[in-house]
């Protein structure tokens, strides 16, 4: 514990603390869902999926059963593991396939809208569409869910499910900035399926507009009363391959039935002291990791909090790990990958390093797909120990456009991250698993100091994991500041994105360094959340945590 010092917290609120349990999320019905899961019972992980299931109904525009989730824990006693639960490419979706398929749709060019960020206006111009049936892939959500609360949970899924059931069916009012991006979707929906789920009257809901999604609701109770197998090798599985079919794509039951979470041993890296631990591949956890051993190899954080250096040293750390995982990270099933969290991988890419910005880091470049997709993230502490990093998406909104039958589930456009190119490592084979944004994070701090944390957005997460880690390794700052401060974000592009709360000499310095500095608005730099015990094994262990709110966030506990 740190010497309680009002000047420490420069944000406009402190850190959240709590006795028995404590949510961290982005929308305060979802948190409230996951701390009603803890008052009756449950722990860490029942409350993580509570909330998940939550955000599903009043968040849909970012999460939902037709996306995939992944999980980063610690459990009370002491075991530190990971889910992957993400589904792969369907069986018949070979690049000749859907080439072929692409071409004979005379709409394939409505899965290429520039509005979200590509280029290409036409399936003869090489990439997969960002919408569309092609770019579905398994969800793993359901599945995922269920081996959480089975095996790490102290409840029932029917019991998780229960708050999301009553959002549903019951309604709920819309929050702002979720009704803003309700509106931003409305087009999307050019199909009755996702028009009659997710319209009223045939508009998005609007501010404070009580919303009700009863399609949505019933599958959840069809899932709590018959296990997540409703929805790999029931009727809801059937409406779902029946939809992606009905526009062409080639997803069938036998893909549904066949997939299955997976828990895996964590990656991880020391980082000046602390331990930082990510997914591993599919997943770009490998980035934020490299990035943190090539800071910690130059020095980054030895730099003022504020100071130019700080920013740019950071800065081209990350630029040089974007380009290797951009470069290497794909389904490990698929492709080898090399050490890229190794200690001596980071002295080799750090080696170029100097005072200036450089344009010429080597190995692969960004794909601009992926690189503002947004997400949810939650993350949980209970009094037992138990910690969790939980992430769930669709990647883009609403995913690909398709909404299943009358189940009122949205499928994901996951997808989008394969290329046609057969020899880009990131080729689409049938079976593989895309490269994936989603990173939950996972610190220990000390021996009995733990933190579960995230950062939301597209290629932002990896970046964000690095800043709010040294925020807090670095810079001793609270939770709540740490994930307030201003942010920076390299780009696809190549320009070094700063928030406008940055000091303007600080901007100007940054240019003086070579970078192309751009201000970008704060919903660019993705929301975060932390959950952290302090005293592990003792009797009265401290819960805090912070949400830093792009969104609508809400920390909360009992």
């Amino acid at each position: 514990m740190t010497d309680p010092d009002p000047d420490r917290f420069s944000s406009r609120r402190s850190t959240v603390y709590a006795p028995n349990g404590l949510v961290a999320t982005s929308q305060p019905l979802a948190a409230e869902a996951g701390v009603r899961s803890l008052r009756e019972g449950g722990n860490a992980f029942d409350a993580a999926v509570a909330t998940a299931a939550a955000l599903n109904v009043v968040e849909p525009t970012s999460t939902g059963l037709g996306g995939d989730v992944f999980a980063l824990y610690r459990t009370a006693d002491g075991e530190v593991g990971a889910m992957r639960s993400c589904g792969g490419a369907p069986a018949d979706a070979t690049i000749e396939n859907v080439r072929a398929a692409l071409e004979a749709d005379a709409n394939a060019g409505d899965y290429y809208p520039e509005s979200r960020g590509y280029a290409t206006d036409s399936p003869d111009e090489a990439g997969m569409p960002f919408l569309g049936p092609h770019a579905v892939t398994v969800p793993g959500t359901a599945r995922g869910w269920e081996a959480t609360v089975q095996r790490l949970g102290n409840l029932t899924l029917a019991d998780a499910l229960e708050p999301a059931i009553e959002y549903a069916t019951e309604g709920y009012p819309v929050s702002e900035i979720i009704a803003s991006h309700w509106t931003g979707a409305e087009d999307l929906f050019t199909d009755d399926h996702a028009r009659e789920a997710y319209l009223k009257d045939g508009r998005a809901p609007e501010t404070g507009e009580t919303m009700r999604l009863p399609r949505l609701g019933e599958s959840m109770r069809t899932i709590a009363e018959q296990g997540a197998d409703a929805v790999y090798e029931g009727e809801i599985a059937e409406k779902i391959a029946e939809e992606v079919q009905a526009k062409g794509g080639f997803m069938t039951v036998e893909d549904l039935a066949a997939f299955e979470p997976e828990f895996v041993d964590p990656v991880s890296t020391t980082y000046n002291g602390a331990e930082i631990y990510e997914l591993p591949p599919n997943n770009q956890g490998l980035v934020a990791l490299e990035a943190l051993n090539v800071a910690e190899e130059i020095g980054a954080g030895d730099h003022p909090l504020d100071s130019p250096e700080r920013i740019h040293y950071f800065a081209e750390a990350t630029k040089r790990a974007f380009h290797d995982g951009h470069r290497y990270i794909t389904d490990p099933e698929y492709e080898e990958i090399p050490p890229l969290a190794s200690d001596e991988w980071a002295a080799k890419r750090a080696e170029g390093i100097g005072e200036t910005a450089d344009d010429d880091v080597s190995f692969g470049v960004p794909d601009s797909h992926a690189e503002d997709a947004d997400t949810v993230l939650l993350t949980v502490a209970d009094d037992e120990g138990n910690l969790v990093s939980f992430i769930n998406s669709r990647f883009a909104g609403f995913g690909s456009g398709l909404v299943a039958g009358d189940t009122g589930i949205a499928l994901q456009n996951r997808g989008a991250s394969f290329s046609l190119d057969p020899d880009h490592p990131n080729s689409l084979e049938p079976g593989k698993r895309p490269f994936h944004t989603l990173i939950p994070g996972l610190a220990k701090f000390g021996e009995d100091d733990w933190a579960a944390f995230g950062v939301m957005g597209g290629y932002m997460q990896p970046q964000g994991h690095v800043q709010v880690v040294s925020n807090i390794v670095d810079y001793d700052m609270p939770l709540q500041a740490a994930l307030d401060h201003p942010r920076w974000r390299y780009r696809e592009s190549g320009e070094l994105a700063v928030e406008g709360r940055l000091d303007g000499a600080t901007q100007s310095k940054l240019a003086r360094k070579g970078h192309d500095v751009r201000v970008l608005p704060p919903v660019m730099f993705g929301g975060a959340q932390i959950t952290r015990v302090e005293g592990l094994g003792g009797d009265d262990p401290v819960l805090s945590g912070a949400t830093e709110p792009r969104k609508d966030g809400n920390a909360t506990g009992y």
